[in-house]
Formats: C-alpha cells, structure tokens, sequence
C-alpha cells in the first residue's frame, strides 16, 4: 500500500515546470542577470544545435525508409518544400533553396527518378517546365509532417513541454534578429539553407 506521505513522482510536465521556475530564479539573480561570464566554451553552441538537428534528421530518415521511403535524403525534402503544393519551375527552386538553377535541375532529376517529382507544361507559358510533386511526393511530405510532430513530442515529454517552448521561441528570436549585437560582425542570425550544398544528395 502506497503510503500517503511519500511524495509525488515527478512527471516531464512538472519537471519542466520545476526547471523553469529555477531559470527564472539564476536569471533574476545579480551576477547572473548582468554578466558576461561565459560558463562553457562558445564552439559548443553551434554543435549542440547541430547535433540535436542531426538527431532529428536522422530518427525523421530511418521512419521515412521504414515507411516505404527509403530513397529520400534531407535535401530532397527541402526540394520538395520548394517545389511546393502549386508546382515551380528550376529557378524559382534554385531561388527559394538560394542554389543555383543547374543544380536545382540536378535534385529534380533524382526526384524525378525516384519517382516523387515530375516536370509537367506551365498552362500559363508553353515554353518553360512546371515541376509538380507526384502522389509518392506527397506521401513523403505528410509522412515527414507526421513523424517531426511524434519527435517534438518525445522531446517535450523529455525536458517539459513549457522548456521546449521557450527553447523554440528563443531560437525563433535569435534566427530572426537582425539588430546590432555585442559579437562581431553584422548581427544578421537568419539564413537561407543551401540544401544541395552542405546536405548531401548522394
């Protein structure tokens, strides 16, 4: 029999609540609140949201190949977005993926390969190729939609889902910021991802 003084287990939620509570505690405090003291090196930053990138990506790709999408890559998932649901030509592609029009062309070409993209008329211009996502294209994309949400919750029920919110917002400030900043050069934290280039295809 459970005995009636004993405490509660701590669930994720709380745990996250708890910590929470704490942080908001350090940051009122006085050297915490106005220091500068860096309490662990600076290249790890970028690692850590490397890693827990890669981690995404790599549990998204192993569910994809388990769900009949072995083939898929994370630029062709970025390829595919660009393309979009109303279809895009090679350079609008190469635009919204900041890459060039010849390589936009080659991740068609495999997409079209594999059977997930397909190069259709433009009805409003008989001279340039519309590309469209076939029916496996879309099947990819609501089967990744699906599996980063089951991931977001695991990641919720690990560290709290009000840490994990505040976790997104922080990023959403910092990848959006474009005001002047203590570091050097221009504070201008947003990027466009060059998908083909530092994502491999192969």
């Amino acid at each position: 029999m459970a005995d009636p003084g004993a405490e509660k287990p701590e669930t994720a939620e709380d745990a996250g609540t708890a910590e929470d509570a704490r942080s908001g505690e350090d940051a009122g405090s006085g050297e915490q609140a106005g220091s500068t003291k860096q309490d662990t090196p600076g290249y790890e930053l970028p690692l850590l949201l490397f890693a827990g990138f890669r981690s995404l990506i790599d549990q998204l790709h192993a569910e994809l190949a388990l769900q009949g999408h072995p083939d898929v890559r994370p630029a062709y998932g970025f390829a595919m977005q660009a393309i979009g649901r109303e279809g895009a030509t090679a350079v609008t592609i190469g635009r919204r993926l900041d890459i060039s029009k010849q390589a936009a062309g080659k991740t068609v070409d495999r997409l079209e390969a594999l059977g997930y993209a397909e190069r259709t008329e433009d009805p409003t211009d008989a001279r340039r190729k519309l590309v469209r996502l076939t029916p496996r294209g879309y099947d990819a994309l609501a089967r990744s939609a699906a599996i980063f949400d089951q991931l977001r919750a695991t990641w919720a029920w690990r560290i709290g889902p009000n840490r994990l919110q505040a976790l997104e917002s922080d990023l959403r400030t910092l990848t959006t910021d474009t005001g002047p900043g203590p570091g050097p050069g221009p504070h201008t934290l947003g990027a466009t991802l060059d998908a083909t280039g530092w994502l491999s295809t192969d």
